[in-house]
C-alpha cells in the first residue's frame, strides 16, 4: 500500500447498531480520502454494507438480537485500494462459492455475495475455531 493510508476500527456485537458504526466510519474515512472517486465509494461501500449486514443477520439468527456474536472490522484506504477485513466470532460460514449466482429477477434475496463479488478485486473468506474472517479489497479507480 502508499504512504498515505488512513484507517478505522470499529468493534461491537453484531446487529443493526454495529452496521450503522461501520457505515458512519467508511463515511469517516471518505471525508479524509478525497482521492477516491465517487464510483470506488459507492460499489466498496455497497459490498462493506452488504458484508456487515450479513453478519449482523446471522448474529440475530442465533434467537436473539445481539446474542453475543461480536465483530471486529479493520477498514483502510491507501493510495492505490481499499480494504475492509472484518473479523466475527458467529458459526462458521459454510459457503459454496461456486454456487455464488445473481438470483432472478423476482428472488427477494440471495443477492449479497453475488453483488459483493462483482465489485470487489478481491474477497476472501476463511474460518477457524473462533468465527469467520472476511477481506474486500477494491484496486481504485486510475486517476485521468
Amino acid at each position: 500500500m502508499g504512504a498515505d493510508r488512513r484507517t478505522a476500527h470499529v468493534a461491537g456485537l453484531a446487529g443493526p447498531a454495529f452496521v450503522e458504526l461501520v457505515l458512519d466510519a467508511l463515511d469517516a474515512l471518505w471525508e479524509a480520502s478525497p482521492h477516491v472517486a465517487p464510483e470506488d465509494r459507492t460499489l466498496f461501500a455497497l459490498a462493506v454494507s452488504e458484508v456487515s449486514t450479513n453478519i449482523a443477520a446471522h448474529g440475530e439468527a442465533e434467537g436473539e438480537p445481539d446474542a453475543g456474536i461480536t465483530v471486529e472490522v479493520d477498514i483502510a484506504v491507501a493510495d492505490d485500494e481499499l480494504v475492509a477485513t472484518f473479523v466475527d466470532t458467529a458459526d462458521p460460514a459454510r459457503i459454496d462459492w461456486d454456487a455464488v449466482a445473481m438470483p432472478g429477477v423476482d428472488s427477494e434475496s440471495g443477492r449479497g455475495l453475488a453483488l459483493t463479488t462483482a465489485v470487489l478485486d478481491d474477497f476472501e473468506h476463511s474460518v477457524d475455531a473462533t468465527g469467520n474472517t472476511w477481506v474486500l479489497r477494491r484496486r481504485l479507480t486510475p486517476h485521468a
